[in-house]
């Protein structure tokens, strides 16, 4: 690999067991995001569809109506929503082999109002107004320029529709120079160039067009999410190095575990922080 940090069709290429077997366990529906903790859900598997429920509740997403989830990784969120609440849902993704993965499933399971598409979401193969919901779940932060995501989700929404999403959130720019070091060993072997403060994407959801923008930090719910990432991290890295050794386990790979326990000591350092975003197209 010629830059030893990975691009997106890499990085979840090569991190495809991690997220199905180490993250998911026994699941059968593949949540690549991290989960919410409360009076709903207080076991791992349960706290991922949980997310799901939380920022489905937040845009009102009501029977029938069409959602846009940007990044959707393996389609748990699409799926979801459209057992949860009735709607039609199409997921955009720019990664081949995740779409591949998500049509399989959606044939596996044969519902018929949900779609995938290969698609960017800073550039969307859709006409202006299509939308009720853009939803996006940790997947913004891939985006070199997060303020083209926000006009496109502006464009393809409908007058009066919702962006909802969950994301990392830097805490302010700069924060420490520790801090500095430890969202770099983070983000970049993640395929994340970069994370925006709160108020940078207050900005870009404002100067897109949106009326009403509301970001909430919820990382109290998603603390335990995100410790449990780096416990299991931090057992599973020794073992990584010696298989790495070995050349069974890639540079990817490795990269992805030690980032892993690096976003942990980055959230305890205060760097970051995990936001929930919910704006209104008038």
């Amino acid at each position: 690999m010629k830059d030893r940090h990975p691009d997106v069709h890499s990085y979840y290429d090569h991190t495809r067991f991690d997220y199905r077997v180490m993250w998911n366990r026994r699941r059968r529906d593949v949540a690549v995001h991290f989960g919410y903790y409360d009076e709903h859900a207080h076991r791992h598997a349960d706290t991922l569809d949980n997310m799901n429920r939380v920022m489905a509740d937040l845009s009102g997403i009501r029977p029938g109506e069409q959602v846009l989830d940007a990044g959707c990784g393996l389609g748990n969120a699409c799926f979801w929503m459209a057992e949860h609440r009735d709607a039609i849902v199409t997921g955009i993704n720019i990664v081949e082999s995740q779409i591949f993965d998500c049509q399989n499933f959606r044939n596996k399971k044969e519902v018929g109002n949900v779609d995938f598409i290969q698609a960017d979401f800073c550039d969307m193969p859709f006409e202006n107004n299509t939308f009720d919901v853009v939803w996006a779940c940790e997947s913004v932060c891939h985006a070199a320029e997060k303020v083209s995501f926000y006009r496109e989700a502006f464009r393809v929404l409908k007058p009066g529709g919702r962006l909802v999403m969950a994301e990392y959130m830097r805490s302010r720019r700069p924060v420490s120079p520790e801090g500095e070091r430890l969202l770099s060993a983070w983000l970049r072997p993640w395929a994340i160039p970069d994370i925006d403060t709160v108020e940078e994407h207050r900005s870009h959801a404002s100067e897109s067009g949106f009326k009403s923008v509301d970001i909430t930090d919820i990382t109290p719910n998603v603390r335990v999410s995100l410790r449990n990432l780096h416990e299991i991290s931090t057992r599973w890295l020794p073992l990584g190095k010696v298989l790495h050794r070995f050349r069974l386990v890639d540079e990817v790979r490795l990269g992805n575990a030690r980032a892993s326990i690096r976003q942990f000591e980055a959230l305890q350092a205060g760097a970051w922080l995990y936001g929930m975003l919910l704006a209104k197209k008038g």
